[in-house]
Order: C-alpha cells, then sequence, then structure tokens
C-alpha cells in the first residue's frame, strides 16, 4: 500500500517542481517579474491561486475535525470565511489592482502604503515591513508544522525530515519560479484540493448507504451534531468573525494587484467564490460523515484532525489514496510558498532597497529576493523544531495579526479620500499591539484568557478601525495631490469597468 502512496507523492513533486522550472525560464529577470509576475495572471489562475493559498491545511484537517467533535456547531467558520472572502472580491478586489498601479505601480502592501499616504519619512513602510516578518514568520511555521506532522502521521518518516522535505520543495519551486510559480502551482494545487473534498465525502456517503442512514447514524452519536445552534453567541461571532481578516492577508490581496485586468475580476470572483463554496462544504462533510462511518465501521480514530486522511487511505486504491494525501500537501505548500514570496518581497523592496541599497539594480533585487526565500524557509525549520506547536493556534494568531493591522487601512484607504498618513499608522500599530496583548497579555475575565472569551481579530479591528477614523479626523487633510491621485483611481476603475 505504502508503495502505491509514494508513487502518487513522487508524481506530485516532481510536477510541482517542474512548474517551478518552467516559471523560471518564463519570468522576466526584474522585480515586477519575479513579484507580482507582470501583473499578467488569468482569472482562473487569480482565483484559485487566492483560494488555496488562503487554505492552508486547517482546510483538510482542521476545519474536519472540528466538525467531527462539534459538529454544525463548527460551520461558523466555514460561514465567516465565505461572506469575507466575497466581501474581499467585491469591496478591495477592483479598487486594489487599480489603485495599486496608479500608485507608483507597487508591488508590495507597504510600498503601496507608502505611495497612497505620501510617507516620505518610510515609517509605515517600516512598521509594515516588521508586521509583514514577525506574522508571516508564525504563519510560514504553521505550515512547516502541519507538514511535518503530515509525514511523521500518514507515511511513517519522522516529523523532522518531513519539515525538511515540505520546505525544501516549496523553496525550489518559489525561489527559482518566483510569483508565476507560485500562482501557478497554487492553480493546480486548489483543483487537486477541488477534487478531493468532492470524492472523500461521497464516497464516503455511499460507503454507508446514502445520505439517510448517514444521517440516521450521526443523529444517534449526537442529536446536536447537525444543529448550528450549538455555541455560545460569542462564540458564534468569534468563528464568524474569521472573514474580516480578507482585507488584511497580504498572501491573498497580492493575487488582486497581479490580475491581468480589473475587468477580469468578476470572472474571478465567480472563479473563487464557486471553488470555496464547494470545498468548504466538502470539508465540513468529511467531518459529519467521518463521524458516522467510524461509528457504523467500529473503526478507532484516535486524532479528529485525521479524519480526512483515514477515510483517504482506508476507502481508496494506494494511487488515489496517494493522489488525496497529497491534497494535503498542496493545502500546506500552496499557503507556504505564497507566505514565503510575500516576505520575501517585503524583505527586498521594504528594507533592503529602502534602506540598504536605493539604487540597486532589478537583478540584484531578484537575486535578493531569492535568498530571502531561503531565509525565511530556515527561520520557519528552526522554529518549527517544537513539534509540539499547535497548527490552529499559530494559524489564528497571524491570521489575527494581519487581519487587524492591515485590513481596516486596505478597506478605509480604498474608500476614504480623508484618511491620512497619521491615521494609517495608528491603524496598523493598534491593531497589531491590540493582538499581540490581547493573546499574550497578562489580562483575564472571571478567570479566563481573553482570547478564549473572544477572537483577537474582532477587538483589533474595531480598535485599529476607530483610531484610523478619529487619528485622520483630528489630522490636516491629505495634500491635494493624494486627493486627486484617489480622484484619479475612482475615474480610471470605472472607465476599466465600462470597457
Amino acid at each position: 500500500m505504502q508503495t502505491g502512496i509514494y508513487v502518487s507523492l513522487a508524481i506530485y513533486f516532481v510536477a510541482m517542481l517542474g512548474i517551478g522550472f518552467y516559471a523560471y525560464r518564463s519570468t522576466n529577470n526584474d522585480v515586477s517579474g519575479f513579484m507580482l509576475g507582470g501583473r499578467s495572471l488569468s482569472p482562473s489562475v487569480t482565483a484559485l491561486s487566492a483560494g488555496a493559498s488562503d487554505m492552508s491545511g486547517w482546510m483538510l484537517m482542521g476545519l474536519p475535525g472540528a466538525m467531527y467533535v462539534s459538529g454544525l456547531s463548527s460551520a461558523w467558520i466555514a460561514i465567516g470565511l465565505i461572506i469575507g472572502a466575497w466581501l474581499n472580491y467585491l469591496l478591495v478586489a477592483p479598487r486594489l489592482r487599480v489603485y495599486t498601479e496608479l500608485a507608483g505601480d507597487s508591488v508590495t502592501i507597504p510600498q503601496f502604503f507608502e505611495q497612497r499616504f505620501a510617507d516620505n519619512s518610510r515609517l509605515i513602510r517600516l512598521v509594515c515591513a516588521l508586521v509583514i516578518i514577525v506574522f508571516f514568520a508564525i504563519y510560514t511555521t504553521s505550515g512547516v508544522v502541519a507538514g511535518g506532522k503530515l509525514f511523521e502521521t500518514s507515511f511513517g518518516m519522522s516529523y523532522y525530515t518531513g519539515v525538511w522535505v515540505t520546505a525544501g520543495v516549496v523553496v525550489a519551486y518559489s525561489a527559482f519560479g518566483g510569483f508565476l510559480a507560485v500562482s501557478t502551482t497554487d492553480f493546480v494545487q486548489g483543483c487537486i484540493m477541488f477534487v478531493a473534498l468532492v470524492l472523500v465525502p461521497i464516497v464516503a456517503l455511499m460507503q454507508l448507504g446514502g445520505v439517510a442512514p448517514t444521517k440516521a447514524e450521526i443523529l444517534a452519536i449526537d442529536p446536536n451534531m447537525l444543529s448550528l445552534g450549538g455555541a455560545s453567541i460569542l462564540a458564534i461571532i468569534s468563528a464568524a468573525s474569521w472573514g474580516l481578516g480578507y482585507f488584511g492577508q497580504p498572501h491573498i490581496i497580492v493575487r488582486f494587484m497581479a490580475i491581468r485586468s480589473v475587468k477580469e475580476m468578476k470572472t474571478a470572483r465567480r472563479i473563487g467564490m464557486s471553488w470555496m463554496i464547494v470545498t468548504l462544504i466538502g470539508a465540513t462533510m468529511v467531518g459529519l460523515v467521518g463521524v458516522a462511518y467510524v461509528s457504523a465501521t467500529g473503526a478507532t480514530l484516535n486524532d479528529p484532525e485525521a479524519v480526512f486522511i483515514f477515510l483517504s487511505t482506508t476507502l481508496f486504491h494506494p494511487l488515489i489514496s496517494g493522489f488525496l494525501l497529497a491534497a494535503i500537501l498542496a493545502a500546506i505548500m500552496s499557503t507556504i510558498s505564497s507566505q514565503l514570496l510575500v516576505t520575501s518581497s517585503s524583505l527586498t523592496e521594504d528594507l533592503y532597497k529602502t534602506f540598504c541599497r536605493r539604487n540597486a539594480e532589478s537583478g540584484e533585487l531578484v537575486l535578493v529576493g531569492r535568498l530571502a526565500v531561503v531565509a525565511v524557509a530556515l527561520l520557519a525549520i528552526g522554529l518549527a523544531q517544537n513539534r509540539d506547536n499547535s497548527i490552529l493556534s499559530l494559524v489564528s494568531n497571524a491570521w489575527a495579526g494581519f487581519g487587524s493591522a492591515f485590513g481596516p487601512v486596505v478597506l478605509i484607504g480604498l474608500f476614504w479620500k480623508r484618511m491620512t498618513r497619521a491615521g494609517a499608522l495608528a491603524g496598523i500599530v493598534v491593531g497589531a499591539v491590540t493582538v499581540l496583548v490581547w493573546i499574550y497579555g497578562p489580562f483575564t475575565y472571571q478567570g479566563q484568557a481573553l482570547s478564549s472569551l473572544m477572537f483577537e481579530l474582532v477587538p483589533g479591528f474595531i480598535l485599529a478601525s476607530l483610531a484610523i477614523v478619529v487619528v485622520s479626523v483630528l489630522s490636516p487633510e491629505p495634500p491635494i495631490q493624494l486627493q486627486q491621485l484617489h480622484a484619479q483611481m475612482e475615474a480610471k476603475l470605472d472607465a476599466d469597468l465600462r470597457s
């Protein structure tokens, strides 16, 4: 059985490395080509790349595991994510695509903020780069940890071997192929995830005899498993609030900056949202059907987060099982590669070029970007040596950090021309600090940590938004050229959508 699984995984690894080599040969050796693919992504690649880089291993392990334990009450995370992703496509994507091009052809989010608010002091860029490095170090570590645990539990390898293999393959195609390689592999990985999350629950459902016997089995285990109302109001708000984080995730919204044309954003939105809805439904079904299957067959499942792995290796031929397990690797690697490239871009453009070598040539910056990919990966490997790290905890901390620090600035900055440099800086700092204090501060309520009562993204997003509005209103109006730039963005957006 293991031989068939290894054959499928070997094919998957060769395909990813082949895409990386192709992208290396096809990408222009300049900053825009390496970090943004020359703004040439098709709607389908944009959509599936955004989706795959968003949905890390938690979609095939964390969410099914939560459904396995708690039932439909855990689906509020998925509901919040769907709403947040749709609003991200609708509100942020088209404006960000146009605005970043007009604002000095910005290739990173910190660079866009600097241009948008005419920050000649470079302070916003420096603070943003530090936020990206800190939270993406945490985020990337979660993916590397997930890869190590997958290799350990599924393939009999050591955890540490799995960590190095996962990071090594991602670095190989990311460092050489750049944004084009990352986006193209994300597209392929998104397709693999889609097929896997449709196939596994359907086959398991058929093995149980259909919907009715499966439902009866679940209700016999726990009548509340199929109820959305099994959680408290605060728990529902915390779960659904994950959707707020979308507006500030650099590795997702950078895809919107790279699409060929803003008029193709509607097509990308339809593809992306269709993919997301189907895969999230599939992930929730894996958990629910898994409960019924384990109960009906008398099997033993020690780790609820391994329910997808259990069904994949139990119900299918080894070659198919290898393909399905590759879907987990696809989810993990697509997110890691996106995070590595965004962090590398920030280290190169926002720190190295801005503060060290302002006159660096394009080829030099691309080389620095590739070396930065390797450096960040090595840092993540170092942090991943603690195998007791909680994957979900790492992901939620980084998601909340980015959502609070960048989300309000992106959203308000794209719509409100009165927003000022001081307001943007206040929002970034307040959002990031609130999340860190909420998680790590010595504060409790009735003996409980604040993060256990409310997801830190909620207070972080609210306080950052208030800081932006209050400080902007109290600050002098932005220079006339910035107001003209905002008006130019709106005019071009309207013209592009009408063409």
